[in-house]
């Protein structure tokens, strides 16, 4: 009976813990990070921000609804992305570096913008960027929304019957959600007008690559089908070229 009763404490105490956890991440997504450039650098006129943080968010929440529709335990899946034990071990620490990636740029685009102001980028290119980011994030949306199995960290989802996806556009690229993401952080600096932006952009372009070719790789000796799919679907990560 003791026995019980402390799994039942114990139980609760981690239900506790997973609902502040869930918490403490949806106001850092929904808030914090997105008006991250704003809160550094005190501009709250900052119109290019604010169209930042509403693509951002109406992203993040248009996917996610519509992911859940269709795949009702996606959001379980990737809120337990560091819980996995069997994610890859070179995943363990480029995850984070990919997920956590836009931080990064916004926090260079904030300091900048603080420390010696905005560079100056004409309406046109800063259009430009805004285009880029609403095809970026349209792009891995669409990707997340198909993909069922869209986990946060690379690992065969055995107990989800994890299975290859090849239709939406996954018939055009192997890893569309990356070509997405990679595409809306080109998008960034243009639209808010930051040079030192795009020194976290290349690096977390290079970490991109590289976990490209390593899921890539670990998937065609993992996942049944997928090597057959990678002979038809041919380019990883930028259609045309690689």
């Amino acid at each position: 009976m003791k026995y019980v009763k402390t799994c039942e404490v114990n139980m609760e105490k981690q239900k506790d813990v997973n609902i502040l956890r869930t918490v403490i991440m949806l106001v850092l997504v929904l808030v914090v990070i997105p008006l991250l450039p704003i809160l550094i650098s005190g501009r709250w006129g900052w119109w290019q921000a604010w169209v930042m943080a509403a693509v951002f968010l109406l992203s993040f929440l248009v996917s996610r609804a519509l992911a859940v529709r269709r795949t009702p335990d996606i959001l379980k899946e990737r809120a337990n992305y560091d819980r996995h034990e069997n994610t890859q071990p070179w995943d363990k620490w480029l995850s984070p570096l990919v997920a956590f990636g836009t931080v990064f740029i916004l926090l260079a685009v904030g300091l900048e913008v603080r420390l010696q102001g905005p560079a100056g980028f004409s309406l046109p290119v800063e259009m430009l960027g805004l285009g880029l980011m609403l095809a970026g994030n349209m792009f891995a949306s669409y990707a997340f929304v198909e993909n069922a199995y869209f986990s946060g960290t690379v690992r065969i989802q055995e107990e989800r019957g994890h299975k290859v996806i090849s239709s939406g556009p996954y018939q055009w690229v192997r890893h569309p959600g990356y070509a997405g993401g990679l595409t809306a952080n080109l998008g960034m600096p243009l639209l808010l007008n930051s040079v030192w932006a795009f020194i976290p952009v290349v690096l977390i372009g290079i970490a991109l690559i590289i976990r490209t070719r390593l899921e890539d790789r670990f998937l065609q000796g993992n996942l049944p089908g997928y090597r057959e799919y990678a002979q038809k679907v041919r380019y990883r990560l930028l259609p045309g070229i690689w």
